[in-house]
């Protein structure tokens, strides 16, 4: 945690109770707690936000390249080709029993 330990922890804890006072002690800690929160709300609202613009982008680019290619889209499989799904006429006869 920011590379603060228990030690120095316990010190700023004491030096601000001293500072502070024990009676301001507690509403500050309350208003840094609640600012500190809404922080967190403000970050997960923007973080969420920009994920939705992130999908509306891709999905709008997935349609306009429908749209650009009318074409449906081709299977990952590619047909054989001609030479390699036939077998050469001599290796064919080799192949058959005489």
């Amino acid at each position: 945690m920011f590379g603060i330990g228990m030690p120095e922890l316990i010190l700023i804890l004491a030096l601000a109770l001293i500072v502070l006072g024990p009676k301001r002690l507690p509403e500050i800690a309350r208003a840094l707690g609640k600012g500190l929160a809404e922080f967190r709300r403000a970050t997960d609202e923007l973080k969420e936000e920009l994920r939705q613009v992130e999908v509306d982008v891709e999905q709008s680019s997935t349609k306009a390249s429908q749209a650009a290619d009318p074409t449906p889209a081709r299977s990952a499989e590619t047909p054989p080709s001609p030479s390699s799904s036939q077998a050469h006429p001599t290796e064919e006869s080799e192949r058959k029993p005489k």
